[in-house]
């Protein structure tokens, strides 16, 4: 992330609000010129008839700085919220488009601390600690020359002292980046344990887990406490000498300028200047240290965001070129394998799909059946074989394209914190009429449970389907993928958790939608019964394939588990019409 880019953006901006504050630091070095007069030619040489005109300037000072400081003040924020708001669009949208692998080895909370504290705190090297950093290099330069311009010799003493807390602002910055990385890192293994703990709430309730985990988060609570201790250690060892160098300037100005008030080298209206001036040179000194610990917070926030922007997506697709409608005609695995790090998890999976056919995928949990889903949607790309949508390659095809072709429901189903209606509408917001979700809703089994709610479709649910049975939110989920009227049906374990009387309903339901192609993953028997072909997988391979009957009268692991499902009692043709 090169912070040029963002500085460039609003040059514009930058250059008034720089322009104010010129005009801001201007205006404040006239007042000790005014405080001058007044000693030298009011009080000391009698010269009333000016006052008036003094303190109209001193009005007018005051007035200006007003309007100034106004508009340094807003267009520094203005512009910082907005690079802060141009960085977080654009991590967001770096971090849609990596892969999954991605968020399987890096954990949300990580992710939340990037984007929220993160860029907040690059948002405010763009605004107040960068206005503040130009500011005082101004300061110090306009408050040394009216200095220097008063007294030569009285301007040694902070000539020597400025850049000496300007070194030790330098080391107190190097010492805290070091201690912002790491605070950054904790603060966002923290954000993970509270919002895992969050998350599940109700399995940590069940096994009351409570007090353990408590205990976890106060661990890293701990960790992030002396962090910022050690931070503030920094801090404090360095504080005292910036307030002492600060103090004694005024003191010194007022002991050597008496004595060349003395001499007559110097006025008292000019001695008076001069301790004005260095009592405006001390809040540079003061605000040094603060400063350079902001700039290392930042610096530090903006290597972690760095981070982020140097992953790389681990699948790429050429751009869309249109909006236009996808036909579905055929789904290809060619001797396809998947390798993950050092294991295995599929391994040789060959099958055709023609359209308007069922394909039915079985196997023990672990066997691979979840991953060949994610081939097809594109998660994963196979380390051997092809993967073909319609004849072609979907590594050619846009992500759209692939995507667009199927609606799934996963084993694993998310519900967004919004009505029903809005997760149904989900796979096409703007296409999904009212009577879809209705039609959806009905083909799921659920618009009796929707229409026992108190506000129907617009009941809002939870934060992942909270307050939602397991079967209620697999229909919505079923729903929201029935809406989307893609032509390639995926139902991974999609009815695990429905009673045996809805998931036949919702199964016929399935089968009368004429000219849907289906993939169905699941343990159950009756869900794939009547698929064209069943492929069972063992180990991430194919063990065993054919239709319902070809699979009994194999008998093998099929067979056994229809066994074990059904009992010997019952035979081939009761489960068909079951």
């Amino acid at each position: 992330m090169k912070l040029g880019k963002y500085l460039s953006r609003y040059w514009k901006q930058y250059i008034f609000a720089i322009i104010c504050l010129i005009v801001y630091e201007a205006l404040d070095m006239v007042s000790p010129q005014v405080a001058k007069s007044l000693v030298d030619d009011v009080i000391r040489g009698g010269k009333v008839e000016l006052l008036v005109n003094l303190l109209l300037i001193l009005l007018i000072v005051g007035i200006g700085r007003v309007l100034a400081g106004y508009g340094r003040e807003y267009t520094f924020d203005k512009v910082s919220f907005r690079a802060g708001s141009d960085i977080r669009k654009r991590l967001m949208e770096h971090i849609q488009k990596l892969g999954v692998d991605f968020f399987d080895r890096t954990n949300t909370g990580e992710i939340m601390s990037r984007v929220t504290s993160d860029v907040e705190a690059v948002q405010s090297a763009f605004g107040y600690i960068g206005m503040l950093a130009i500011q005082i290099v101004l300061h110090t330069a306009m408050v040394l020359y009216f200095m220097f311009r008063i007294s030569w010799k009285l301007t040694l003493f902070p000539v020597v002292a400025l850049p000496i807390c300007g070194v030790l602002a330098i080391i107190l910055e190097k010492k805290l980046d070091k201690v912002y990385d790491d605070i950054s890192e904790e603060n966002a293994k923290m954000n993970t344990v509270a919002e895992e703990n969050l998350a599940g709430v109700r399995v940590v309730k069940a096994f009351a887990r409570e007090k353990f985990e408590i205990g976890k988060f106060l661990g890293h609570n701990k960790t992030y406490y002396d962090l910022n201790m050690k931070m503030s250690l920094e801090w404090v060892r360095y504080d005292p000498i910036f307030a002492m160098v600060s103090r004694l300037l005024p003191i010194t100005a007022v002991l050597f300028g008496g004595v060349l008030v003395i001499r007559q080298e110097i006025t008292l209206g000019e001695l008076s200047a001069f301790v004005a001036y260095c009592e405006n040179a001390v809040w540079p000194m003061e605000m040094l240290g603060w400063i350079a610990n902001s700039i290392a917070s930042a610096f530090a926030s903006k290597k972690k965001i760095d981070k982020i922007f140097a992953e790389k997506p681990s699948i790429e697709a050429p751009e869309a070129s249109g909006d236009e409608k996808f036909e579905f005609k055929s789904l290809e695995f060619d001797h396809v394998s998947l390798t993950i790090g050092d294991k295995e998890i599929l391994k040789d999976i060959s099958f055709k799909l023609e359209a308007g056919k069922t394909l039915g995928i079985m196997g023990a949990t672990g066997a691979g059946k979840t991953s060949v889903i994610n081939l097809i949607l594109r998660f994963y790309d196979p380390t051997e074989g092809v993967i073909r949508l319609n004849g072609t390659d979907i590594r050619e095809l846009p992500f759209e394209t692939v995507r667009r072709a199927s609606a799934a429901v996963m084993q694993d189903v998310f519900l967004f914190s919004d009505t029903i209606a809005e997760n149904v509408r989900l796979g096409s917001k703007d296409s999904i009429t009212d009577e879809d979700i209705e039609t959806a809703l009905d083909a799921s089994c659920a618009a009796e449970f929707v229409a026992g709610l108190e506000e129907g479709r617009e009941t809002v649910i939870g934060e992942r389907g909270v307050g939602l049975s397991g079967g209620q939110k697999q229909r919505i989920s079923m729903a929201r993928a029935f809406a989307k009227h893609a032509p390639l049906l995926i139902l991974d374990d999609s009815t695990s958790a429905l009673d045996m009387e809805t998931e036949h309903q919702v199964q016929k339901n399935i089968g009368a939608m004429g000219g849907m192609t289906k993939i169905i993953v699941a343990h159950r028997i009756s869900a794939v019964r009547r698929a064209e072909e069943i492929i069972v997988l063992e180990g991430g391979k194919v063990l065993e394939r054919g239709t319902h009957a070809e699979l009994m009268d194999l008998g093998g692991y099929y067979y056994d588990t229809y066994l074990a499902q059904y009992g010997e009692a019952m035979d081939c043709a009761e489960v068909q019409t079951a």
